[in-house]
């Protein structure tokens, strides 16, 4: 240790920046002691570090989910990392927490209206973020986030182990129904509500495929037309959450049992971590040498 630059002194840096202690040491060496450079030049080179790293696939990650106090108003986000090393880090947990709560309680319409919401401890969501890359050696991405608030119905999470979040909205309070009906989305994976949100070109593009099967039946066309009405009922059935056997009751649909309860189901999101992005195959051992290497 140089005599200008004490113990003491990098021992502050590292409490206020997280870094390295060499790294502190050095900071405080370039900065001629001056320990708010220091921690200028940290952040700045910090950025410099996040911005290179921003290419990188980040695959891996956790949801978060929350709902006010008050039950009208319930948000989710699923934000990315690279190795689930990182996703399991105390901070990138924190960050995750942090960001669903400004989510819930911030005016929020875009990701750049998320990136610039003020966290807890006063930075913007973004500036957290590429911290956080420069600590912890790894791109992170808020890579999407949905919000429903109703002033006369009522809101409901559900979290599957961090990496399968859901948010309902059901047109009338009720959070108990809320959450079986969330969990059953989770298990189910229903791509919209009701029959009459299926878009039409999926509607004919399945009805295609019926229709090419049906024809190999040598079945008259007009006994075929009629096949694929049955065979689209069916469809609905799979693939709309209302039409959908209920995971706790296989007798009763999702749609009836929302009736049962004098409710309906206005609208819901639900998040996979990782779903549609290619993911990099990679080994433990190789996860933890990029972790040892990145300290």
């Amino acid at each position: 240790m140089s005599d200008t630059i004490s113990a003491a002194m990098v021992k502050e840096l590292r409490e206020r920046t997280s870094s390295g202690m060499m790294e502190c040491k050095k900071a405080l060496v370039e900065a001629n002691g001056d320990m708010e450079l220091a921690i200028e030049n940290m952040r700045k080179s910090g950025l410099a570090k996040a911005d290179k790293k921003s290419g990188r696939i980040a695959a891996e990650g956790i949801i978060g989910v929350k709902v006010s106090d008050d039950g009208k108003t319930v948000a989710m986000v699923d934000v990315n990392c690279e190795t689930d090393f990182v996703a399991k880090a105390d901070d990138f947990v924190s960050f995750v927490k942090n960001i669903t709560t400004a989510i819930l309680n911030g005016n929020v319409t875009s990701n750049d209206d998320l990136l610039s919401l003020k966290l807890a401890d006063g930075q913007t969501a973004d500036e957290t973020r590429r911290n956080l890359i420069a600590k912890l050696g790894e791109n992170i991405t808020v890579r999407r986030f949905q919000k429903y608030h109703t002033e006369s119905g009522g809101a409901a999470c559900y979290l599957h182990g961090n990496k399968i979040g859901v948010i309902v909205e059901l047109s009338a309070a009720n959070p108990e129904l809320g959450k079986d009906i969330a969990m059953h989305i989770a298990a189910s994976k229903p791509i919209c509500v009701s029959e009459d949100q299926v878009s039409p070109e999926v509607i004919e593009k399945e009805k295609e495929i019926f229709r090419a099967q049906a024809a190999e039946s040598g079945k008259p066309a007009d006994i075929i037309e009629k096949m694929i009405v049955g065979r689209i009922s069916k469809f609905f059935a799979e693939v709309t959450l209302l039409g959908q056997p209920f995971i706790k009751d296989d007798k009763l649909t999702v749609g009836k049992l929302a009736a049962s309860k004098a409710n309906s189901v206005v609208a819901f999101t639900r998040f996979e971590v990782g779903e549609g992005i290619e993911k990099k195959e990679e080994n433990f051992a190789e996860e933890v040498m990029a972790q040892v290497r990145a300290s």
